[in-house]
Formats: structure tokens, C-alpha cells, sequence
């Protein structure tokens, strides 16, 4: 059964930040989109802050909606490898230009929060 079987989205905006949102996917797909294919203790390294088990969850969604593919080698111990699937491929775009918007506001507007901030509480 798909995560979203029971849900109803009001537009494709809100499913795309339903596949994407929360704390650490962007993250992931970012790793894994700019870096490559990564095991599972190499994704848990580049992201400071993850638990294993929000890790694990993370990758379990994103292989679910078909974003993260998982191959498992049969050796010992066991070698899983992630990486991103013709669908996540065609997120990076996306993330790209949320990068560069990210960039942007924190060079231009964030500096003129704080201004603005400071000024009136003078």
C-alpha cells in the first residue's frame, strides 16, 4: 500500500513537497544527486544530526515513492548501496533552484531582516 493511498492533495505542489518535504530528504536526495551512488554508513557521516533510524525511515520513504533505489550485494556482511532513480534524477533541478533561491535570500534578505530588526528596536 503507497504512503499517499489515503491522502488527497489539492494540487501537484503539495504532493511534490509531500515526496520531498521534512528535515532530512532534501538533504539525501542533495548527497546522493550531487555525489553519487553511497552506502548507507557514508549517507549517515555527510549528515550531521541524522539518528540511524530517521536515516533508515528517510531511505525506506524515498525508496517507496520510487525517488531512491536500494541494491543489496550478496556478500557478508552485507554491502546496500543507494542511489537515485530516473525520479530522483529529475528532482535536482528542482533542488538546484531551491538551492540558488536559498543562496540568494540569505545574501539579500536576511541582512535586512536583521536591519530592520535592530533598527526598531532602537
Amino acid at each position: 500500500m503507497s504512503r499517499f493511498e489515503e491522502k488527497t492533495f489539492n494540487c501537484e505542489k503539495e504532493l511534490t513537497l509531500s515526496v520531498i518535504g521534512g528535515k532530512w530528504k532534501m538533504i539525501i536526495l542533495w548527497h546522493l544527486g550531487k555525489e553519487g551512488t553511497k552506502r548507507f554508513s557514508e549517507l549517515k557521516s555527510l549528515i550531521p544530526g541524522i539518528t540511524q533510524r530517521m536515516l533508515v525511515n528517510q531511505l525506506r520513504e524515498l525508496e517507496e515513492d520510487m525517488i531512491v533505489k536500494r541494491k543489496v550485494y550478496p556478500v557478508v556482511p552485507p554491502k546496500v548501496e543507494y542511489s537515485l532513480t530516473v525520479e530522483g534524477e529529475s528532482l535536482m533541478p528542482i533542488l538546484d533552484s531551491m538551492y540558488e533561491w536559498g543562496k540568494n535570500y540569505m545574501a539579500n534578505v536576511i541582512p535586512n531582516l536583521d536591519e530592520n530588526k535592530s533598527s526598531s528596536n532602537q
